[in-house]
């Protein structure tokens, strides 16, 4: 008959097996305090972005886009309506498309514009010939590129269908030399057309759960630390 194993072996694994577990709590609950000030600090640079004055969005090198995302920003120029692309999407005023044309600004560049929202069952041509004919002056925030498509819905340029607003394929697909980094999220453009799209819809919201993860994942660890104690005190 094989012996028993001794009962403080029997012991000794599940405190070992706690203690991991505590350690690695702990670990996550760190991670996730780095998380919530990361998540701290883009919430207040946003904010601010956001209220700040308007900076001339011609004047942004592509590199620094990331950087100044949801920077409040201002552009004057013409519409090129053989880029316009309508992106499906959804409001607060239900399912629809969102309206990107580029604007062509002084010095020749163009930059995507989303003039706003416009609802189901409108079409691309209906778009264009609303887009306004003489310059424009466009306030917004900047916004980065969105590649590839939504959740289980890829773009397909050559059917003209969109699901997020990849620049640099609407770009291609409408063949015109565009910036591809980065469009504007329109607030308001004058002067406003007929028919025009309704503007001034982002939503700005960022989850910030972090705080009530990490406390978890610390309440996980002290759980562990005194189970470990319950089976040390109980002895063999």
């Amino acid at each position: 008959m094989t012996p028993a194993p001794p009962a403080g072996g029997r012991r000794f694994g599940p405190i070992i097996l706690l203690f991991a577990l505590a350690l690695g709590f702990v670990a996550l609950g760190v991670w996730q305090v780095r998380r919530l000030a990361w998540k701290e600090a883009l919430i207040a640079r946003v904010d601010a972005g956001t209220k700040a004055p308007p900076v001339d969005a011609a004047a942004i090198p592509p590199a620094s886009a990331r950087a100044l995302e949801y920077r409040a920003v201002q552009l004057r120029g013409v519409y090129d309506p053989a880029g316009l692309a309508l992106v499906a999407g959804a409001s607060d005023l239900g399912s629809g498309y969102w309206v990107l044309a580029p604007l062509r600004l002084a010095d020749g560049r163009l930059v995507y514009v989303n003039r706003g929202f416009l609802p189901v069952g409108s079409k691309a041509d209906e778009a264009r010939r609303a887009l306004p004919t003489g310059p424009v002056s466009v306030t917004g925030l900047l916004r980065l590129s969105e590649p590839g498509g939504a959740w289980l819905r890829a773009n397909r340029p050559a059917e003209g269908r969109w699901y997020s607003r990849d620049i640099a394929a609407i770009a291609a697909q409408g063949r015109v030399r565009a910036q591809h980094g980065f469009f504007v999220d329109a607030r308001e453009e004058s002067p406003r057309s007929a028919n025009a799209p309704v503007p001034g819809l982002t939503v700005i919201r960022f989850a910030n759960n972090h705080l009530v993860y990490a406390l978890t994942w610390f309440a996980l660890a002290l759980l562990s630390v005194g189970a470990m104690v319950v089976l040390w005190r109980k002895g063999p």
